[in-house]
C-alpha cells in the first residue's frame, strides 16, 4: 500500500470515529472540545489556501475569523434567535469584502513586507473592537441563542443540542475539505500552485497573476468567515482576542505541524495542536510546569520544523523512504 493510499484510509477511519464519537455516551466537555477542533481545522485549511498552495504567508488570518463572529454577535436580536439564511451570508458577506478590501492593497507587497501589512490589518481591525463602542470592548460580546436553521416557527435543526451542532460542523468540515479539494484540483488550483512555484514565468505566459491571487484571498478569507461564525455560535461569545496576532499565529502552527500544502495537513494540525494544548495544560500530568504549556508547544513546533519539514502527514512518506531498498 503507498503512501497516499494509506493516508487517505486513515483519514476515512477518523472521520468514521468522528461520526460514532457522539454515541459513546455522556462525553460534554470532549464534544465540545471536538466541535472546537473542527472549526479550528476549517480555519486551518482555509490559511493554507494561501501558505501552501498559493506561497503567501499570513500573519493576519484571524482578523476574518473575529470579524465573521462579530457580525453574528451584532446582526442577532438580543433575546431572539435569527435565521442562520441571514445570518451566515451576512457573516460571510462582510468578511469576503473585508478580504476584498484589504487583498487588494497587501498583494502589492511581497514577502517580510505582505506579511507585516496583513498582520497590520488585523491589528487594526483588533482595535476597532477593542476601543470603540461597536464591539463591547475589551469585554466583548455574548450571543445569548444559537442561530436557528429554518424560517420563523419551522425549526430544521436544533443547534442548541450540542450532537446536532457537532455533527453539523462535522458536516461543515467535510464540505469544506470537499469543496477546497475540486477546486485545488481545476485549472485554477494548478494555476495556483505555478504562481506558488513561480510568479514570474506564470505572468510571462500571459496568467492574470494578480486576479488570481485576489481570488484565492477573498476565498480563503470567506471560508475563515465560516470558522469564526461556527465558533461564535458554538461558545455564545465574542471578544477582540479572537482577532489578535496570537489567534493568526496559533492557526499558522497548525497548519505547519499538520503539513503545508496539503489539505489533510491542516486537518491532522488542527487536532493535535488543540488536543496538546488541552494534554500540556493538565496540571496532573505536569504539575505546575502547565501553566507554561507554551513553552513546550513551542518547543514541539520548532522539533517539527526542523526533522518534519512535511509536518505530521510528512511521517507516511519518511516511513516509505526507509521500507524502500537503496
Amino acid at each position: 500500500m503507498n503512501a497516499e493510499r494509506f493516508l487517505r484510509l486513515l483519514m476515512a477511519l477518523a472521520v468514521a470515529a468522528l461520526a460514532l464519537f457522539p454515541l459513546a455516551g455522556d462525553n460534554t466537555f470532549y464534544l465540545q472540545l471536538l466541535t472546537k477542533v473542527m472549526i479550528m481545522a476549517i480555519l486551518a485549511m482555509s490559511l493554507d489556501l494561501l501558505v501552501g498552495y498559493t506561497g503567501l504567508v499570513s500573519l493576519g488570518h484571524a482578523a476574518v475569523f473575529g470579524i465573521a463572529g462579530y457580525a453574528l454577535a451584532l446582526v442577532q436580536p438580543k433575546y431572539d434567535p435569527m435565521s442562520v439564511f441571514i445570518s451566515l451570508p451576512v457573516a460571510l458577506g462582510v468578511c469576503a469584502l473585508f478580504a476584498l478590501i484589504t487583498g487588494a492593497l497587501v498583494l502589492r507587497t511581497r514577502g517580510i513586507y505582505f506579511i507585516m501589512v496583513t498582520l497590520a490589518f488585523a491589528q487594526m481591525a483588533y482595535f476597532v473592537f477593542h476601543d470603540t463602542a461597536l464591539g463591547g470592548g475589551s469585554d466583548g460580546i455574548y450571543i445569548n441563542n444559537k442561530p436557528l436553521v429554518g424560517w420563523g416557527e419551522v425549526k430544521l435543526l436544533d443547534l442548541e443540542n450540542r450532537i446536532v451542532f457537532y455533527y453539523t460542523v462535522l458536516v461543515l468540515m467535510l464540505l469544506v475539505y470537499g469543496l477546497l479539494s475540486r477546486i485545488l484540483k481545476s485549472n485554477f488550483g494548478r494555476a495556483l500552485q505555478g504562481i506558488r512555484m513561480n510568479e514570474h514565468r506564470m505572468r510571462a505566459i500571459g496568467f492574470p497573476v494578480f486576479r488570481y491571487q485576489l481570488g484565492v484571498y477573498v476565498l480563503a478569507g470567506t471560508l475563515g468567515g465560516l470558522a469564526g461564525y461556527l465558533s461564535a455560535a458554538q461558545f455564545g461569545f465574542v471578544n477582540p482576542e479572537i482577532l489578535s496576532w496570537h489567534q493568526s499565529g496559533a492557526v499558522l502552527m497548525m497548519v505547519i505541524l499538520g503539513g503545508m500544502g496539503t489539505l489533510s495537513g491542516p486537518v491532522v494540525g488542527a487536532f493535535v495542536f488543540v488536543l496538546l494544548e488541552e494534554f500540556f495544560k493538565d496540571d496532573t500530568v505536569f504539575g505546575p510546569i502547565a501553566k507554561h504549556w507554551q513553552l513546550m508547544m513551542g518547543g514541539l513546533i520548532v522539533l517539527v520544523a526542523c526533522f518534519l519539514p512535511r509536518g505530521v502527514v510528512g511521517l507516511s512518506d519518511l516511513f516509505r523512504r526507509k521500507r524502500e531498498p537503496k
